[in-house]
């Protein structure tokens, strides 16, 4: 029987193969070039872009791995076959994945990212940079706040007069705003709640919203019940006239209103709300303005397009999403405050383990302070490290490539008698149905099946992929332009691939 002397030396001969430089030099050399190949035969579509598997045949599989990890190898000698069972478990993951550098990837509001990003965000996982307190993190917390700023004041807000941070996600990046917003209009809420509120709060917000927004409203104790849609115009945009009506009502009824929450853009067909005649009508109500731009606040960086946000730094709080068209990898979304003191609003809290009474001035960068997570990945390295390396301009590029090339696909679907385009595209979502001539005159119910029924054959065969919507109650179809390699070729064939599937559908209902 070995004796716990013998045990101790294998775990630390174990050990020591796990955390050797020399290890990981070699695996990561074999993984950057086992990616590097895996791009070139995405980006060159000799690929699917979505390899569909059953998901109870996925877990098994996954699980395999994990069992042929247990069984292992002999003790000490983990450094020897490293680097090609990297490669091997690597090559595994891609060939499972979604492929989001294809180009024939047109799904959800989920880019491409520059591929340089996740060198940056490497050495920020890898050597554990994590956040709470400045000490812990110094470079990150500085990363943060460097690139606050600068995004900040690309959105228009008075560069040193404004607030910020860096959080997981729009979802996350929402609730904490609205939540400032619930602290500073409701006074006493966080310590006593909202049951002595009567008659209850409500939030007004973007009838097309991300349902993150009315998630929050739930989560903060408002109660989904309390969300009171802002009525929206022609194009799907929040309505200023409605919006002065639906607010004079609720104030001469002595109902407090947490927020406005408009949308840049919201996410059914890319519409982005008026802002400075919103702002306007919330400042005659004395309204707290919340703007989601999680999709589309990096328009700022377009000297072409960044008219989509005109106003957006009158809101007291805006929303954008690095993972989204700064093209960064997930997740890394950014939450600007126009009164900087409101970044410290969301929470009311002490950590007397955490934050150190002797020097108080390190809580303007103790982002634990201001963010609901406590241990926190230096979220921000990717879009530090690409503005760093590349500027800015690189951000402006991929925006008005994806932009153009949506517009280019509108055109093409409106030439084709066999599609109906849905709306003119702002930005870089299009929503359309494809209408062949055996269904023009169907039933809307048989119209709305085959749409959905379409798209699963589409998404299934790893030809491309694009999701589904609804629009006034009816499913629909719809491509983001997430990658900027698409071009409007790929977007021609995506039309060839609907009409021969939807030929399949067709005939095969007979």
């Amino acid at each position: 029987m070995p004796s716990p002397s013998n045990d101790l030396t294998a775990a630390r001969a174990r050990i020591a193969a796990a955390y050797d430089p020399s290890t990981l030099e070699q695996a990561g050399q074999r993984l950057i070039r086992t990616l590097a190949e895996h791009f070139q035969r995405v980006e060159s579509r000799d690929a699917k872009v979505l390899n569909w598997r059953e998901p109870a045949a996925s877990v098994r599989e996954a699980r395999q791995f994990l069992d042929a990890g247990e069984r292992g190898s002999a003790p000490g000698s983990l450094g020897h076959s490293v680097p090609e069972r990297v490669a091997e478990i690597v090559r595994e993951m891609l060939a499972r994945g979604q492929n989001l550098h294809h180009p024939h990837y047109v799904g959800h509001q989920v880019p491409a990212p520059v591929p340089l990003a996740a060198l940056f965000e490497l050495v920020g996982t890898i050597t554990n940079q994590c956040m709470a307190i400045y000490e812990m993190g110094p470079w990150a917390t500085a990363v943060e706040h460097a690139v606050i700023d600068a995004v900040g004041e690309r959105l228009g807000f008075t560069p040193g007069m404004f607030g910020g941070l860096v959080t997981s996600g729009g979802t996350l990046a929402n609730l904490t705003g609205l939540l400032a917003a619930r602290n500073v209009v409701l006074g006493n809420s966080w310590t006593a709640g909202l049951s002595t509120h009567r008659p209850p709060p409500v939030l007004v917000v973007h009838a097309d919203a991300h349902y993150s927004v009315t998630r929050s409203a739930g989560i903060m104790g408002l109660g989904t019940d309390q969300v009171v849609p802002a009525a929206l115009d022609a194009q799907r945009r929040m309505d200023p006239n409605r919006l002065d009506e639906t607010l004079h009502d609720l104030r001469s009824r002595g109902v407090p209103i947490v927020a406005v929450s408009g949308a840049a853009c919201a996410t059914p067909i890319g519409a982005f709300d008026p802002i400075p005649e919103i702002a306007d009508v919330c400042r005659r109500h004395e309204v707290w303005l919340h703007v989601d731009a999680a999709h589309g606040g990096a328009l700022a960086f377009s000297p072409r397009h960044r008219h989509l946000l005109a106003g957006v730094e009158q809101a007291d709080t805006v929303v954008c999403d690095a993972h989204k068209m700064m093209f960064m990898p997930a997740l890394c979304a950014m939450l600007f405050y126009r009164n900087p003191a409101h970044r410290l609003a969301a929470f009311h809290q002490e950590a007397p383990y955490l934050f150190d009474p002797l020097v108080p001035e390190l809580a303007e960068y103790d982002s634990g302070v201001a963010n609901f997570e406590c241990t926190k990945r230096a979220a921000a390295f990717g879009v530090w490290g690409v503005w760093s390396l590349l500027g800015p301009r690189i951000f402006a590029d991929m925006v008005d490539a994806t932009i153009d090339t949506a517009r280019q696909f509108h055109e093409l679907l409106t030439a084709a008698d066999d599609f109906e385009p849905l709306h003119e595209p702002q930005c870089n979502i299009v929503a359309f149905r494809y209408l062949p001539a055996q269904l023009r005159d169907a039933p809307f119910e048989q119209v709305d099946t085959f749409q959905l029924r379409l798209r699963r054959r589409v998404i299934e065969s790893g030809e491309f992929y694009l999701v589904q919507s609804k629009l006034d109650g009816r499913p629909v179809l719809r491509t983001t332009i997430m990658n900027p390699l698409t071009t409007d070729d790929d977007l021609r064939n995506l039309m060839e691939c609907l009409r021969r599937m939807g030929g399949e559908l067709l005939f095969a209902g007979r």
